[in-house]
């Protein structure tokens, strides 16, 4: 069983998330210039076992794809085109970067840390792959 890499897509950055072998849990692995990604994902996918990616869907209060969507659907598009042999899944990133920023403060860092986005992205990736694992694992039980 591949691991799973869970991408929390920006403009400028994205953050990644990467699971343990066995997909039990989820860890942050980097955050990226959104330029560069592919690049990166083809280095790290030649290095390790990955199954699936899974992307960030902005999503607005109504559940509605929401500004950011323009920007991270033709990247969706260009992964699968990239990585065909991959399965790309989306999944909702609602409340991701506020959690993110939560736990920054939660786990005692300081005003310098909280603003460094790039921890920000990352930590929300991370929180968004764990939840995923969450539902995928709630999923195959019912």
């Amino acid at each position: 069983m591949g691991r799973i890499v869970a991408i929390d897509y920006g403009q400028k950055r994205s953050g990644l998330a990467v699971t343990d072998p066995l997909r039990l849990f989820a860890t942050g692995l980097e955050t990226v210039t959104s330029h560069t990604l592919i690049d990166f994902l083809k280095k790290y996918l030649s290095q390790e076992t990955v199954d699936c990616i899974v992307v960030g869907e902005p999503r607005d209060m109504r559940n509605r794809a929401s500004d950011a969507s323009r920007f991270t659907e033709p990247f969706v598009r260009t992964l699968r085109n990239a990585f065909p042999e991959i399965q790309v899944e989306r999944y909702d990133e609602r409340f991701t970067s506020k959690m993110a920023f939560q736990s920054m403060i939660d786990a005692g860092l300081n005003k310098k840390k909280r603003k460094d986005k790039a921890l920000v992205d990352t930590i929300s990736a991370t929180i968004m792959l764990q939840s995923y694992l969450e539902y995928i694992n709630n999923k195959k039980n019912n």
